[in-house]
């Protein structure tokens, strides 16, 4: 996204498909375990040119679904939806797009590389949404490809937030070469030193049920360590936006403010249970933290929250 853009960024040559409501993610992890199946490498990939809309969402009913969301991140009790929350919101119609027939990476397997999203204006319970997603930009990786999936939230017509997630599928191939100036991702990452912690979170074994509930999220890499095996790991992870979600609540509203840029970058997961040391300090105009595993010095996150 440009920086300081308050208008769709939905790709003018995409069609619109008009849904009734937004969908409920349990169906559709189903159909995207089913269809990741058939979805392996052959040749560049190529993205449906498909938005998805609902419009009319009624959040009037969301009250106790947000006081949960609070609860369990550490947002301090408000009428106004953090984006975390507005993440949770959208997240399903971004996966609805990702299990349609014609979007050719498979579900199960994407791999969540980072997050950026801008809260525009804010977002009270009660106000009547319009949701907006779609996926686009499919550019190299050192180990696949990447595309990022992008949730737009409106509220009387304004755009009111916006957010990117990047995932990769590894294996796959980009169309052509990579644009001039922006080479395809090797993957090297500068050395990192763990900072003084400010925090530290105690991550139970039920952490990844427990943000599942909550976010409607519940694939089992995050849920059992059966299905987290299944995967290669070897117990249940959290999920990569509860870390992110619980450091912006970590730096709170007062410092965030009404309208601000929120990113994420994941290295590698939090296995459950795990304590996670966390540091947030002054950077530049905002904030930057930090999730690391405690008293081992492995990098779990990285991010930025910068009022706008």
């Amino acid at each position: 996204m440009t920086a300081g853009a308050e208008r769709s960024v939905v790709p003018a040559s995409y069609g619109v498909t008009e849904l009734d409501r937004l969908p409920r993610l349990g169906g559709l992890f189903a159909k995207g375990a089913a269809g990741s199946v058939t979805k392996r490498p052959k040749g560049a990939v190529r993205l449906p040119e498909v938005s998805y809309r609902v419009a009319g969402v009624d959040t009037s009913g969301e009250a106790a679904h947000l006081a949960a969301y609070q609860d369990l991140l550490g947002e301090p009790a408000s009428d106004v939806l953090p984006a975390g929350f507005l993440h949770v919101l959208a997240f399903p119609l971004a996966t609805a797009v990702m299990v349609r027939p014609d979007f050719p990476l498979p579900l199960l397997g994407m791999v969540h590389l980072r997050n950026v999203a801008r809260v525009l204006r804010p977002v009270r319970l009660g106000e009547a949404l319009e949701v907006r997603a779609w996926a686009q930009d499919v550019r190299g990786h050192r180990r696949g490809v990447q595309v990022d999936l992008v949730a737009e939230v409106l509220v009387g017509g304004e755009l009111a937030y916006q957010g990117v997630s990047t995932y990769l599928a590894k294996g796959f191939t980009a169309p052509g070469a990579a644009a001039p100036g922006e080479p395809a991702d090797d993957g090297t990452r500068p050395e990192w030193t763990a900072p003084l912690p400010t925090a530290r979170w105690t991550l139970g074994g039920g952490t990844g049920r427990a943000y599942g509930a909550v976010s409607g999220d519940l694939n089992p890499i995050h849920t059992s360590a059966l299905g987290a095996k299944a995967f290669g790991f070897p117990r249940a992870i959290a999920h990569g936006m509860y870390t992110a979600a619980r450091a912006l609540a970590e730096v709170g509203p007062a410092l965030r403010g009404d309208r601000y840029e929120w990113t994420v970058e994941f290295f590698r997961p939090v296995l459950l249970p795990s304590t996670v040391d966390v540091a947030i300090r002054p950077a530049g105009d905002g904030l930057v933290y930090d999730g690391w595993r405690s008293g081992k010095g492995t990098r779990h996150l990285t991010g930025t929250v910068t009022p706008l």
